[in-house]
């Protein structure tokens, strides 16, 4: 049964963790690791008790692995094509087309591999595999913990609910996905109000340069037109980041409220990052997440997850280079017995 301690380290680890601050990106590590160490262990147990059906299920595995990637990189290929086709060109809207452009690039480079057997091919093979590993790794740990945060019910009292904004069509008109955001504060807002609280409703959004008023204030109008009671909207015009968003908003409840508690709301595949950027902006809130179309959701899941490693850039490069510098070292090991002339040869 020793197999199974850090699995359980990992668990008490991560119940911790959520019972301190739910807004941790090391809850969703943590998490990780329990169902990797989890699953682990039962390897090593069923092969330790039936090991020709462990092989099996090696194989099996191995070949179902291998069938996930192509079909993977297939559905990201496709869903890059729709994004583009419905959404535009931007950077953003290309994540999921070039994630699956990068699995078909490591396929190739395995085939390669394989099939010249080079030992300097292989090793950046290898490397390349260990590295997207990790990537992989790390977006199952996103995923899956965003999925169970968003699940989480806290009902905590709230004096606020602040709607996160996401840009106009034509920089005047809401539209349909923030339009979900302000349709899921209003629902946000009747709950808090059942059990005896009028919150105030922060819109948040600046005024982008191709925008004819702020975000803020096209938001409070498309809540009044849906019968939301003006007098309790307060706008907040000046964001123009998620960052921004929280902290112009965390200024205005503080200063009306030092001991404030809030519901932030924004969209279902921005939720867990907007929590993160929260809990680092000091704001004591939680995040709820509103629907999202489908074709949208996987390339901004690959967005946000993208944006969460850039806001822990120096962990995350040193975890890369300590990778690729184990990839140079296999490489060099090999050094002597190859020599300098044949390095491609079969």
């Amino acid at each position: 049964m020793l197999v199974y301690v850090p699995s359980v380290l990992c668990l008490l680890a991560l119940c911790f963790g959520m019972l301190r601050e739910r807004r941790r990106v090391s809850n969703a590590v943590l998490l990780g690791l329990t169902l990797a160490f989890a699953a682990a262990a039962l390897f090593l147990q069923l092969m330790s008790e039936r090991p020709q059906l462990a092989n099996d299920m090696m194989i099996a595995l191995l070949v179902l692995a291998a069938l996930g990637v192509i079909t993977l990189a297939w559905f990201l290929l496709a869903n890059g094509i729709t994004m583009v086709r419905k959404e535009g060109r931007s950077p953003a809207n290309l994540l999921s087309l070039g994630a699956g452009i990068a699995l078909v690039a490591l396929l190739a480079l395995l085939v390669t591999a394989l099939v010249l057997h080079t030992r300097t091919l292989v090793v950046v093979a290898a490397t390349a595999v260990v590295l997207a590993g990790h990537v992989a790794f790390l977006f199952v740990c996103f995923l899956l913990y965003a999925t169970l945060y968003e699940r989480l019910r806290i009902r905590r009292r709230a004096d606020y609910v602040v709607v996160l904004g996401s840009g106009l069509i034509d920089g005047r008109t809401v539209p349909p996905l923030l339009a979900s955001r302000l349709d899921r504060a209003r629902k946000e807002h009747a709950r808090v109000s059942r059990r005896g609280r009028q919150p105030v409703l922060i819109t948040s959004g600046g005024q982008g340069p191709d925008e004819h008023l702020p975000e803020s204030h096209a938001m409070a109008d498309y809540l009044i037109a849906q019968g939301f009671p003006a007098d309790l909207i307060e706008r907040e015009d000046r964001s123009t980041t998620t960052e921004e968003n929280l902290t112009f908003s965390k200024a205005l409840m503080r200063k009306a409220n030092p001991e404030y508690r809030c519901v932030i709301v924004t969209n279902n595949y921005h939720v867990f990052r907007a929590a993160v950027t929260a809990r680092r902006s000091g704001v004591r809130g939680h995040v709820v997440g509103a629907p999202t179309a489908s074709y949208f959701w996987p390339s901004a899941m690959i967005r946000e997850f993208v944006a969460i490693l850039l806001t822990y850039r120096r962990t995350n490069a040193a975890l890369f280079l300590l990778l690729l510098l184990g990839g140079l070292f296999i490489w060099w090991l090999g050094w002597p017995s190859t020599g300098h002339t044949d390095l491609f040869e079969v």
